[in-house]
């Protein structure tokens, strides 16, 4: 459960695609979904209209958002409606944004059909959309009223989207939970399968440490920002290269482990082990970029303040810090990053 000042959200891990009825008034309710999403389980969804959007990060936009709004307007959506977004943490991103100021906002919630919107895109209460190819720069706080978290929706996911969501399920073992971090370490080969208790594990164990974070800091003013490790490059990654969010959040892990253990925070012995999980979980530790491509984007992340980024740091496998670091410093970073290119 997130219990926050934007509203409370039930967080429903286990809970089935088919019982989505049983948590809206389906008469007043308009369904927000994908293409891919539409056609794996569209006859699977309560009986109510169906706005269908397109796939992939280009969508994510304000020009989507003045779309939807027409189609909620033309199927007559009122403020005593609902809206519910069926799908990856693209969808929830969207939705969530579209149903908070739609009418000045109606009430929402989300069935998170990927491993990365389960253990973290569709909860805690972020919604936005990119713009001018900077990640989630326009957007709101505002919580689902629930997140509905179906394990066989998972077994339809490419590879590649499974390791997005074992990048995020990495970070909340590396800044909050040895104990999560060690069952990781422990189940490789059964993560890889999707054995479902070693899943399931993996997904309510992130909610539980998302949920508890967002509990204590709803708009991300201090311990939240915890929630960004591995993201700061990951996201400059990411802009850059085209890579997925997995792949850049893997490389944007190891490379805030090396930045710990640099300023003395981290014992190296601890940056190899969380180096060894993102290999064996199939993200990579470094992307080949243009370096001052990188130290561009990085200075206009949302992070920034004045000469400094907040910057998420380790202590250990489970314990972090958010500490504001000199762009001069990342600078002379990422320069050792790329020292032979």
């Amino acid at each position: 459960m997130v219990n926050g000042r934007m509203g409370r959200s039930r967080i429903l891990v286990g809970e089935r695609l088919d019982s989505l009825k049983d948590y809206l008034p389906v008469q007043r309710s308009v369904i927000i979904t994908d293409i891919e999403v539409q056609r794996l389980y569209g006859d699977r969804f309560p009986h109510c209209p169906v706005i269908t959007l397109g796939r992939g990060e280009g969508i994510k936009t304000l020009a989507t958002l003045e779309n939807l709004y027409g189609q909620l307007i033309d199927i007559g959506a009122d403020r005593t409606g609902f809206i519910v977004g069926i799908g990856g943490g693209i969808v929830c991103d969207i939705t969530g944004f579209a149903a908070s100021t739609y009418l000045r906002g109606v009430d929402f919630g989300f069935v998170a059909t990927t491993l990365l919107a389960q253990v973290d895109a569709s909860v805690g209460g972020k919604n936005g959309v990119n713009f001018k190819g900077y990640k989630n720069m326009v957007g709101v706080f505002n919580q689902p009223l629930f997140v509905i978290c179906d394990p066989e929706t998972l077994k339809s996911l490419p590879p590649e989207e499974i390791r997005c969501g074992f990048a995020e399920i990495i970070k909340h073992g590396a800044i909050a939970d040895a104990a999560l971090f060690r069952f990781m370490e422990e189940n490789i080969e059964k993560a890889h399968a999707l054995d479902r208790e070693v899943i399931e594990r993996f997904v309510s164990d992130s909610v539980r440490i998302k949920s508890g974070v967002v509990n204590r800091d709803e708009t991300e003013k201090g311990e939240r920002r915890k929630l960004n490790f591995g993201h700061t490059l990951g996201h400059a990654f990411e802009k850059c290269t085209g890579i997925s969010h997995g792949e850049a959040v893997g490389a944007g892990m190891a490379a805030a482990a090396d930045l710990s253990v640099r300023m003395g925070l981290l014992p190296e012995s601890r940056a190899l082990r969380l180096k060894d999980l993102i290999r064996a979980l199939g993200l990579p530790l470094s992307i080949p970029i243009e370096k001052e491509r990188l130290k561009a984007v990085l200075l206009k992340d949302k992070k920034r303040e004045g000469d400094g980024i907040h910057f998420v740091l380790l202590t250990d496998l489970g314990s972090s810090i958010v500490q504001k670091i000199d762009v001069a410093v990342l600078d002379t970073f990422i320069d050792s990053m790329y020292s032979s290119g």
